[in-house]
């Protein structure tokens, strides 16, 4: 009898936020570490994860019916197995069984790391497993982690929030703020920066109160100073703050340390003072425009960008009417636009006031007609202006076509742009070979509502450590980082600024 050696494949599919994003790292890196091996491309995987999210109705409504479309393949493929996980599954809980009988596993926020061995219980008992923790049962960073870049990578420095937003369902579901001491998250970068990433995005429920829990307010700040100390690392960026939290210590060192990009993403969710005191978000109009004036008067050449959320129960036209003043005042570069989505479980969902669809939807086009049109002046004021671009994969979905190239200038924008002539010195040019993570320099020929474009000569381009390891198909896989925490049962090591959207992404951040 001949013993089956091929390795099994698994595909994840995440939903939601940039949490979300590195969490789905994380658990590519536990199967990997477990054996398995991520599918190819167009190839049915032995093993489905869906990484899912809870923050809007259009959620859940996305997860089951991809798992409808699943069930015809895991019955033409016997031994497949689909595992859902992340705050969806936390949320719901057996009810995803109920309703799709075919799972095979269900895990939550908590027990990332129990994946493994939840799959090959529900394997060796052919029923499902479903696993939800209240508590973290080990910080998620000290799990292998599969990243999907060689140049860029997230970093947590905490899980969980302490806010109490009445239309946020996260809290609930992420659990209490829990912070990783600094030296953790510092050898953690230290660690990507070895292996040739040159750009971290720090990142947290609520970055900027990170050290709450160890009684540091400056822990922040001193965070971003330290990153800048790191040799080899040449970007730092963070998301999402909030407005509470949000110190002058902290914009000292986003202008003081060289490395720490000029963008700030920072949640305003109403103009309305009443709304916001609705939503108990803890501070005021007045307060977050102070905000931006002090961000900009320390550094002129910031991107500020935002969450706003329409259609709260109970406003009014003359709420929205200030909001869509405090977008005129702020003058955001870009906002993620949200209309309201009652979530079960929230004081919001229970309050008088919910408004009709069509109020709503009416109200939404008019925020997304104001932001694109600030945008696009905004946008409209760098044209003529040098940039330097980080070259990245998959950013342009149109650059097969125009033969562009795309990447993230340092404010975070996304630039589109001619890779074919780069300026010699000599008064020649040359033709480039650019990767993914080498970095370039060219000027901005024109401002779209949500892009830039440089469609003359390169004036440089520096080859990278990333760009060899993207050329040599490797992106970093690093092994647990010890935060010398007690762990239970874990096994021994295991997106952007980007245009409005009304159904996808996460309305939570800085909450």
């Amino acid at each position: 009898m001949s013993v089956e050696t091929t390795p099994k494949t698994f595909e994840v599919r995440t939903y939601g936020c940039q949490m979300n994003v590195h969490d789905s790292e994380r658990i590519s890196g536990l199967l990997e570490t477990a054996g398995y091996e991520r599918a190819s491309d167009g190839e049915s995987a032995d093993v489905v994860v869906f990484n899912t999210c809870a923050v809007r109705e259009n959620a859940d409504n996305r997860l089951y019916g991809n798992l409808g479309h699943l069930r015809p393949v895991k019955d033409a493929h016997p031994g497949m197995q689909i595992a859902v996980g992340g705050c969806l599954a936390q949320k719901d809980r057996g009810e995803i069984v109920k309703r799709a009988p075919w799972v095979d596993v269900v895990f939550g926020t908590h027990n990332i790391g129990s994946l493994p061995v939840l799959l090959e219980r529900a394997r060796h008992n052919a029923s499902a497993e479903v696993e939800i923790l209240e508590s973290l049962e080990v910080f998620p960073s000290t799990l292998p982690t599969r990243r999907e870049s060689t140049y860029s990578g997230w970093v947590s420095i905490s899980v969980g929030c302490n806010n109490t937003c009445t239309f946020c369902i996260v809290p609930s579901l992420r659990g209490k703020e829990k912070d990783r001491r600094p030296g953790d998250v510092l050898a953690e970068v230290r660690a990507l920066v070895a292996e040739g990433v040159s750009e971290v995005t720090l990142l947290g429920q609520n970055v900027n109160s990170y050290g709450a829990e160890f009684g540091d307010r400056e822990a922040f700040s001193k965070l971003l100073r330290a990153c800048g100390e790191i040799e080899g690392l040449e970007r730092v960026r963070f998301t999402s703050p909030h407005p509470r939290d949000f110190t002058d210590d902290v914009i000292a060192a986003m202008a003081e340390t060289p490395n720490v990009c000029h963008q700030l993403h920072m949640p305003l969710q109403s103009g309305s003072d009443r709304i916001l005191k609705e939503m108990r978000r803890s501070y005021r109009s007045e307060k977050y425009l102070g905000i931006l004036e002090k961000v900009r008067a320390a550094m002129p050449d910031a991107a500020i960008t935002t969450d706003i959320i329409v259609g709260f129960p109970g406003e009014t036209e003359e709420d929205f009417q200030a909001t869509l003043d405090v977008v005129r005042k702020a003058r955001f570069s870009g906002a993620f636009t949200f209309q309201y989505s009652k979530r079960p479980g929230t004081p919001a969902a229970d309050m008088d006031g919910q408004l009709p669809k069509a109020v709503v939807q009416e109200r939404y086009e008019r925020l997304v007609e104001l932001v694109n049109q600030i945008a696009w002046e905004e946008n409209q004021k760098l044209e003529g202006t040098e940039v330097e671009i980080l070259v990245a994969a998959g950013e342009g979905r149109k650059d097969e076509a125009t033969g562009r190239l795309s990447g993230r200038a340092r404010d975070g924008r996304l630039v589109h742009f001619d890779a074919t002539m780069l300026v010699d010195g000599e008064g020649g040019f040359l033709e480039p070979d650019i990767r993914p993570g080498d970095v370039v320099r060219t000027v901005i020929t024109y401002g779209a509502p949500h892009h830039l474009v440089a469609d003359g000569e390169l004036l440089g381009h520096r080859a990278t450590r990333a760009g060899d390891a993207w050329e040599a198909g490797n992106t970093p896989k690093l092994p647990g980082v010890s935060l010398g925490m007690p762990t239970i049962g874990a096994p021994k090591p295991l997106l952007s600024i980007g245009q409005p959207s009304e159904d996808d992404g996460c309305a939570c951040g800085g909450h």
